[in-house]
């Protein structure tokens, strides 16, 4: 019985180290496309010398990295 419930308690860690993981890697996966998205948008800002735009993308982005 002590068995079972050890071996239970095993997957059961192992289910909520392989979610953590999962979120782990999904957050960081979108901090990189958001990333590369504003880096888009400073690029465009630049093309079009919108100073504005590009001041605040910028900001934006630090609070990315």
């Amino acid at each position: 019985m002590e068995s079972n419930i050890s071996n239970e308690m095993s997957q059961l860690e192992k289910n909520i180290s392989d979610e953590i993981l999962a979120e782990l890697f999904l957050s960081q996966v979108a901090k990189q496309f958001k990333r590369g998205k504003i880096f888009e948008e400073i690029d465009q800002s630049l093309k079009n010398k919108d100073k504005e735009a590009f001041l605040r993308l910028t900001d934006e982005l630090k609070f990315v990295s």
